[in-house]
C-alpha cells in the first residue's frame, strides 16, 4: 500500500519510515503507528508518524496490520 496517502495509515499498523536524521541514506526503520502527524490527505514524501517508541519519520512502506 501506499505510505502517501493518509487514509491507509492507522494505528496499530507495521510500517517502515525514514527517520529525519537517515533521510540522506535513506535508511528505514521498522515500528508500529501510534499517531498520525501529517493533516492533510496526501504527502509527497510520505505520511508523517509517530511509533509506539517515539521515534517520529515518514512513511516509506506498510507491512502489515
Amino acid at each position: 500500500m501506499d505510505g502517501q496517502i493518509r487514509n491507509n495509515i492507522y494505528a496499530g499498523l507495521t510500517v517502515d519510515i525514514v527517520l529525519k536524521e537517515d533521510q540522506r541514506t535513506g535508511k528505514r526503520t521498522r515500528g508500529i503507528v501510534k499517531d498520525i502527524l501529517t493533516n492533510s490527505q496526501i504527502h509527497p514524501r510520505g505520511i508523517k508518524v509517530r511509533l509506539t517508541n517515539g521515534q517520529i519519520g515518514r512513511v516509506q512502506e506498510i507491512v502489515g496490520s
